[in-house]
């Protein structure tokens, strides 16, 4: 590898740092919680992963692609939010141009980040749904703690939605409390057991 090739690839991965640092920028108008868009990618990624297990006919490693690429513009952009996008015009393609110039993969990553902006592929529909579900799980986890607004958002992700797959996982969510994982059946995680 020559050194501007590596160059490149160490500022890339300088740049995905960014994502850890660029907060998700909805939770400013919820009026709780938080979350980096490194943290939404990480678990839209293994959410998508699972809705490709669950479904037939998708390549997952395409899928898990998809997830971990779809917001890599914003470390350039920012994050808009839905109240944003109706005033602040952003040029994303310029964005994925720029950085593609700079990458050995270049051509794969706009490929990606067009399948997925064109959603019409089923991996493309079930990255779009991955991406609500971890909206969706975000915002249950708020109504959860009490934040009275988070239903009205929930009912928004919800229309979003486009594969059967992901409204039914969308109705458990809704179904299941956010700390269930944790609290019901673990009664041993909180009682120390007696030494004799």
């Amino acid at each position: 590898m020559n050194s501007s090739v590596g160059r490149n690839i160490v500022n890339f991965f300088f740049e995905l740092g960014m994502l850890k640092k660029t907060p998700r920028s909805g939770f400013q108008f919820l009026g709780s919680g938080r979350e980096s868009v490194a943290d939404h990618s990480f678990r839209v990624a293994l959410i998508g992963y699972t809705l490709a297990r669950m479904s037939e006919n998708v390549d997952p490693f395409k899928i898990v692609s998809l997830c971990l690429f779809h917001d890599v513009p914003e470390a350039r952009t920012g994050d808009m939010n839905y109240v944003n996008k109706r005033y602040v015009d952003v040029d994303e393609k310029k964005a994925i141009h720029h950085l593609a110039e700079t990458l050995p993969f270049g051509d794969d990553f706009k490929a990606l980040m067009e399948e997925y902006r064109e959603n019409e592929t089923q991996e493309a529909k079930l990255v779009h749904d991955a991406d609500q579900l971890d909206l969706i799980l975000e915002l249950k986890e708020q109504s959860d703690l009490g934040n009275a607004y988070a239903p009205k958002w929930i009912h928004f992700a919800l229309k979003r939605l486009r594969t059967n797959i992901a409204k039914e996982l969308a109705d458990q969510i809704l179904q299941t409390d956010s700390t269930s994982w944790w609290f019901e059946g673990h009664d041993h995680w909180w009682h120390p057991h007696q030494e004799g």
